[in-house]
């Protein structure tokens, strides 16, 4: 009874052996086996991008044609997959892409992708489809083919726009860089990316939000807060209906403010109000304008002429994208004016030391209050008390 309890056992051994490229004990040699054939295929997709191999990338499948995003200058490009889900011969898979634009990035940008494979007769898996995962952000070229542009200290990459128009956004970066190192310091990339796409929709979808936060908003710049030296650059995204609307001076001042926040990111954190960090920007953005407080904030302006003089400084919430744009522009003119304040009455040095150290806090509580404290010698009460002073004496 023993012998013949030996002998079945080993042959059940030697039968899960023999099947174990097929349909593996515990079902898992096959699953890692499409797994690994899907990272090489995404590992070929990719060599044939840097290599700018448009053979070589058709070869492996659909998805994205090379030639949508054959104009963006690249320093890496690479799949990491992370999951395969296989049924029969056919296979989805996510995977994390990680790329850098050559010049900028000092880290690589990623982005979730789904990627749908299918199986030829010789048992080759290519890449039938790919896509954003689900909620993640689109790519300029998943929108469609793009278009770059160099300025001197730009890069403007756009989809469904003229390279003409791009000229016009390059230019713009191109004066906003140095005004913003004329105010920060020269510290920084001094270099900025610009995407252009064809639409608020595009817009919308390139943020991973929906349109009608940024209905009305000109543009907004991406990035990682408080990154820090090895965070990926940002990037300047435009709204292009917006844009449209505004005047030559508009213009500008909207790209020198999106410029200041990419000069002044590895300062900013979560120790940062959004009235200092968007204050501020609006207070370069308007530096060497000549716009006086009645001409720049005019929401505010009307308020303080009708008795509603803000109790405090703008809040963060007051920033949010919630359709009331009359309380969003208040926000924002508060800000400014609450750092012209600091410029004229303590300096544009000590306006600058305050804004580091109000990030080198790290944490908000006592940021603020000790910043006011070390570099302007004020209490937060009497700041507040002069900002209230300040609107009224500027816009009354």
């Amino acid at each position: 009874m023993a012998g013949h309890g030996r002998a079945r056992g080993s042959g059940v051994v030697a039968l899960c052996l023999l099947l174990v490229s097929l349909v593996a004990c515990g079902g898992r040699a096959p699953q890692d086996g499409v797994r690994s054939a899907v990272q090489r295929v995404l590992d070929r997709r990719a060599a044939a991008v840097l290599a700018q191999d448009a053979l070589a990338y058709a070869a492996t499948g659909g998805g994205p044609s090379y030639a949508r995003l054959r104009a963006v200058p690249l320093a890496a490009w690479s799949y990491r997959v992370t999951e395969v889900r296989r049924d029969g011969d056919t296979a989805t898979a996510d995977a994390e892409l990680s790329y850098r634009v050559e010049g900028h990035d000092r880290a690589p940008v990623t982005a979730a992708r789904t990627l749908r494979l299918v199986r030829s007769g010789d048992g080759r898996w290519t890449v039938a489809s790919e896509r954003p995962a689900p909620k993640a952000a689109e790519q300029l070229w998943d929108q469609g083919a793009v278009t770059a542009v160099r300025g001197a200290h730009s890069l403007v990459l756009g989809a469904g726009q003229s390279r003409a128009r791009l000229r016009e956004f390059a230019d713009l970066a191109d004066g906003a860089v140095p005004a913003v190192s004329a105010a920060w310091g020269t510290g920084w990339a001094g270099q900025v990316v610009v995407l252009v796409p064809k639409s608020l929709d595009d817009m919308a979808g390139l943020l991973g939000s929906p349109a009608s936060s940024y209905r009305g908003i000109a543009a907004v710049t991406t990035g990682e807060t408080g990154g820090g030296a090895k965070a990926p650059a940002d990037r300047i995204v435009v709204n292009p209906d917006a844009y449209a609307m505004l005047g030559q001076l508009g213009r500008q001042v909207v790209l020198t403010h999106e410029t200041t926040h990419v000069a002044t990111r590895a300062h900013t954190n979560g120790a940062t109000p959004l009235w200092l960090s968007e204050g501020y920007a609006d207070w370069v953005g308007y530096r060497e304008t000549g716009r006086t407080p009645r001409e720049a904030a005019p929401e505010l302006g009307s308020a303080v002429a009708r008795g509603e003089l803000p109790e405090e400084l703008p809040a963060d919430e007051d920033f949010g994208f919630s359709g009331d744009g009359g309380r969003l522009a208040r926000a924002y003119e508060g800000g400014w004016l609450a750092c012209r304040l600091i410029a004229e009455r303590w300096g544009e040095v000590k306006l600058d030391a305050f804004y580091r150290a109000v990030g080198a806090h790290g944490t908000r509580p006592g940021a603020v209050e000790g910043a006011l404290d070390s570099v302007l010698g004020v209490s937060p009460e009497d700041f507040t008390a002069s900002w209230r002073e300040y609107l009224v004496a500027q816009l009354g």
